[in-house]
């Protein structure tokens, strides 16, 4: 099944970028798909409480409104993230608006936060099966007054849903959004984001952990400064995840490199790697971290967690190999572990 897969892959690869990734969601929504086979023991890990088969994740956006859940818990993930969602319902930004720079390996997209909104989204989640673990990638509106709202209320009408959270303040296509990142503004939102916590959890459940997604275009002081931010509001975040798409365009051959957007993919692996380091560099283990960007292997995911991820997740090296790499970087991580004498992900981490 996984040939076949890979197979319609490449020929979606054939196809205007969008309109081939509305029919990717059709097909995981429709065609059945065998369960994947059990992962090896050593895969086994821990994040936030969260116990993971293995540390492979999806990153959001594939599945902005959480329509194919289940298709997507079946290819091997060790936990999926959906998203990004907003409160309202909105169309993002005009076509074209993806971009396969396939000479690079790479994609620029500015979709602008395009998805149906937080009440179809919460009606998906609570009709998926129990597969691999959920995350909910939490936006803020284009126009909304007060975006650290915005991210409060996905917490509260999502509670329960999903099995973690994730505050998207680093996507490049919401002119503004970024400068959450500063201290002040970041303060008042995991300031928010903690007191709002315990109120959704309120009936004894335990909290569903939250992470803070942050862009790879920081400096290292920048990356210290939301470390020691998030470390500062107690049960506000849960983990980083580094970290989102990049603005630069290192040394790019594609035609469509000029394209305004974020750049993920190959080009971003460096960048994204360094990012990961700063943060590992400044937390101190205080402080889990998920490595995202340009992963596209074993080895690529090894080298994250060996630099102090406790998880990776990747999307845009699948678009251009397939839904096969999941068991392909699975196997090639178990193999690197038990070469290097380790008996678990967590031994690895920050070696």
């Amino acid at each position: 099944m996984t040939g076949l897969t890979d197979l319609g892959a490449a020929l979606l690869r054939k196809l205007d970028p969008e309109t081939a990734h509305g029919l990717a969601i059709r097909a995981l929504q429709t065609v059945p798909l065998p369960a994947a086979r059990a992962d090896d023991p050593i895969l086994a890990t821990t994040i936030a409480g969260l116990k993971l088969p293995n540390p492979v994740g999806l990153a959001a956006g594939l599945d902005k409104n959480g329509e194919a859940l289940n298709g997507l818990s079946k290819l091997g993930f060790g936990f999926v993230e959906c998203g990004s969602v907003t409160p309202l319902a909105q169309a993002g930004n005009p076509k074209p608006r993806l971009f396969r720079l396939t000479e690079d390996r790479a994609i620029i997209n500015r979709m602008g936060f395009n998805n149906a909104g937080l009440e179809a989204f919460a009606a998906r989640l609570g009709d998926r099966g129990r597969g691999a673990l959920v995350g909910a990638n939490l936006g803020a509106n284009k126009d909304t007054e007060d975006r650290a709202a915005d991210y409060v209320i996905g917490l509260e009408r999502l509670d329960g849903l999903a099995d973690y959270f994730t505050i998207n303040i680093s996507s490049p296509n919401t002119p503004g959004l970024r400068a959450l990142q500063g201290r002040e503004a970041l303060d008042d939102l995991l300031g928010r984001v903690a007191e709002a916590r315990p109120k959704v959890a309120g009936d004894g459940r335990p909290l569903a952990p939250v992470f803070l997604k942050i862009a790879p275009d920081l400096t290292s002081a920048e990356i210290a400064m939301i470390v020691e931010a998030a470390l500062a509001h107690g049960n506000g975040i849960d983990a980083l995840i580094v970290s989102n798409t990049t603005l630069d365009r290192p040394g790019l051959r594609s035609p469509d490199a000029g394209e305004a957007g974020g750049l993920s993919g190959a080009p971003l692996k460096d960048k994204a790697l360094n990012a990961l380091r700063d943060a590992a560099a400044a937390a101190q283990g205080r402080l889990p971290l998920i490595g995202v960007g340009g992963i596209a292997s074993g080895a690529d995911a090894y080298a994250r967690i060996r630099a102090g991820a406790c998880a990776v997740q990747l999307y845009s090296a699948l678009i251009y190999e397939g839904p096969g790499l999941i068991g392909r970087i699975k196997r090639d991580l178990a193999d690197r572990l038990r070469a290097d004498g380790f008996s678990s992900v967590s031994e690895a981490v920050s070696t």
